[in-house]
């Protein structure tokens, strides 16, 4: 686990200057993963997102290392590629430097249209990192939802009504999805936990074969939020429980992190005015509640798995 100090004296992968939104978490995740990684040499996929959009403007770049953009589906299977070219042209003797391979996606291109590209990658046992970074819905192409988007959020394609009260669904466990192909390592983090995510990136970089992190990123754009709350965000979902900070390492579950008293998950949804119609009377008390009996039921499923699968 590196410290700050430590951590200050890296020279990151990606730079200050890019063109994302003001209070963006993605900006925060990626400077933070980069950080981590700063000990390696290493080579970036990034999907079409937020992330590849606002750093890589033609004819600017804000990043230091090799870095390969692809479609919006198939990061996976671009850096399993690179992947298998490396150990073949090192096989050969060709390349003698060791590398560590990361690919980068949103929530759209995790959760939903990469979802294929991802596990066929993790079924093959590539040896690579793959980071989400999960903003809850499509936000490059105008805020419409992803299956990572939570009930009731209201979004363009998801908007909240007489009739619908935002999202219907609840959210996918894409954590736990990939957790079941069996790979070597699996963890959540959020921006605003930094010691938690860089310990965590360190700890799968060390690790051979497919990792999976999934990165709680807030999106003060399409939250509809001040840019300034952007860490105070990631830290309510904690501290409320909507968002665990776990592991799976080798099938065996960790929480690294448990609030002495959860918060109610309103303090969590009254910051966000995607939420903002679940405080009208009518609509307050049934709502919320249904939201908080969810988290309580995953919290006790998560309990198990931690008890049981140890």
């Amino acid at each position: 686990m590196s410290s700050l100090k430590e951590l200050s004296q890296r020279k990151g992968g990606i730079t200050s200057g890019h063109r994302l939104c003001s209070g963006c978490g993605a900006g925060i995740m990626a400077r933070q993963v980069m950080l981590a990684a700063g000990n390696y040499k290493v080579v970036v996929a990034c999907a079409t997102g937020c992330l590849e959009v606002a750093t890589t403007i033609y004819p600017y770049s804000a990043w230091k290392v090799p870095w390969i953009h692809n479609a919006f589906e198939n990061a996976a299977a671009t850096i399993s590629g690179v992947e298998t070219a490396y150990k073949s042209l090192k096989k050969q003797g060709k390349i003698k430097k060791d590398l560590k391979f990361l690919a980068f996606g949103g929530d759209g291109g995790t959760y939903d249209i990469g979802l294929q590209s991802l596990s066929g990658a993790l079924e093959r046992g590539h040896d690579f990192l793959y980071i989400c970074y999960d903003n809850e819905a499509y936000m490059n192409t105008g805020i419409q939802r992803s299956s990572a988007t939570p009930k009731y959020a209201a979004t363009t394609t998801s908007p909240y009504g007489e009739v619908i009260s935002g999202k219907r669904e609840f959210r996918k466990n894409i954590t736990e999805i990939v957790a079941a192909h069996n790979i070597p390592y699996v963890a959540q983090t959020a921006v605003g936990y930094w010691n938690d995510l860089v310990t965590k990136v360190e700890k799968a970089l060390e690790v051979k074969g497919p990792k999976f992190i999934n990165i709680f990123t807030p999106c003060q754009l399409g939250w509809k939020y001040g840019p300034e709350k952007t860490l105070e965000i990631g830290k309510l979902a904690v501290e409320t429980g909507f968002w665990p900070l776990y592991e799976v390492e080798n099938g065996k579950y960790k929480i690294n992190y448990k609030p002495q008293e959860k918060k109610p998950v309103e303090e969590f949804l009254k910051i966000q005015k995607r939420f903002n119609h679940l405080f009208k009377p009518e609509r307050k008390e049934k709502l919320i509640q249904e939201i908080q009996d969810n988290i309580e039921k995953g919290w006790t499923e998560l309990e198990k798995k931690e008890k049981c699968l140890n």
